[in-house]
């Protein structure tokens, strides 16, 4: 893992053509998304899985017993793209499905231990990143990071 990690390491000061004075920007959040999943990432190609399953894992963790739908709208991907990982972690028993009590038609998902233990450690690495940085820039920094990512997230 760290050979690859070394060689990702300051990939954002690659001299790219700037065709937009927010192209920087756009890098940095290109490299630094990668930065931040790289090593959870590399975990999660051990065990055969990949960013969408970790995305699924995270929600659910979050929200036990979450209809599909939900996990969809969340996600916001389609039915036909969340098939393929969400089928997978259930037949690794990384997941659960009920029926839901009050709809019978709607399947209601949770972690397994073995699907906790997986999303703790892969998350665990991401926030190791974020922890690292924030602390390097300071409380001001964080703060600065923080509200840009809130106005962005907006957009959703």
């Amino acid at each position: 893992m760290k050979k690859a990690a070394k060689r990702a390491a300051g990939l954002h000061r690659a001299s790219l053509t700037k065709l937009h004075d927010l192209d920087a920007a756009l890098e940095l959040m290109y490299y630094g998304w990668r930065g931040m999943t790289l090593t959870a990432d590399q975990y999660l190609a051990t065990l055969g899985l990949s960013r969408p399953h970790h995305r699924i894992l995270y929600v659910v963790a979050r929200q036990p017993d979450i209809s599909i739908g939900s996990l969809i709208e969340i996600l916001g991907i389609s039915k036909q793209a969340v098939n393929r990982p969400l089928n997978l972690l259930l037949q690794r028993k990384l997941l659960t499905s009920k029926r839901s009590p009050e709809q019978h038609r709607s399947k209601l998902l949770r972690l397994t231990e073995a699907g906790k233990q997986i999303e703790q450690r892969a998350s665990g690495y991401e926030r190791k990143v974020l922890r690292e940085a924030f602390d390097r820039v300071g409380p001001p920094g964080a703060a600065a990071w923080m509200a840009v990512m809130g106005v962005i997230a907006d957009n959703n």
